[in-house]
């Protein structure tokens, strides 16, 4: 009987032990899925402004978000993209923002579009000189109508392939727009 009672005490000591233990991988710091409430891409072409704007106050929920665009691109065009976060949630709309800029090595933003004549490229970098795309450069060709994705990832592999699915990592928000190139 002895002998069962020091097994059992053993094997919850080892359990306590298996459950206390730290395997984090990431020694900075533990990973929570940012609250992202808003999204803006603003792409530019002198006074041709472009507006994609996704907006949930509680993206948690099964109801999905807005989603509006302000005007259609233009053909044979190149804009500038500028991409900011909010989470509304939060006394200080801006922190999100601040915070995924902090940690830009952590994170990168993968854009795709069903439209084949969009060509989307990002033109900032991290500190290790990967890329990140909070900015961007968007070139139009043609006329058509589809669809721009944009998502962002934590902890993607960097350097990879610009493909979100390949680049690994957890997703923090991916939002699809309805698009049209005139």
């Amino acid at each position: 009987m002895k002998t069962i009672k020091l097994l059992a005490l053993l094997f919850i000591s080892s359990l306590v032990f298996t459950g206390c233990s730290d395997d984090d991988h990431d020694d900075d710091h533990d990973h929570e899925e940012e609250v992202i409430t808003t999204l803006n891409y603003t792409l530019t072409n002198g006074n041709d402004v472009v507006v994609l704007t996704y907006f949930d106050l509680d993206p948690d929920d099964s109801v999905s978000g807005t989603y509006s665009v302000s005007g259609n691109l233009t053909a044979n065009t190149t804009y500038t993209g500028e991409l900011t976060l909010e989470n509304a949630n939060d006394e200080d709309a801006e922190h999100i923002q601040e915070e995924i800029e902090a940690e830009k090595e952590e994170h990168e933003f993968f854009y795709t579009s069903t439209i084949s004549d969009i060509t989307i490229s990002k033109t900032d970098m991290d500190d290790n000189g990967n890329l990140v795309g909070f900015d961007t450069t968007l070139t139009t060709v043609d006329a058509g109508t589809g669809s721009l994705t944009i998502v962002l990832k934590h902890e993607p592999t960097k350097p990879n392939d610009d493909n979100s699915t390949n680049a690994g990592g957890s997703t923090d928000i991916e939002v699809s727009f309805t698009v049209e190139v005139e």
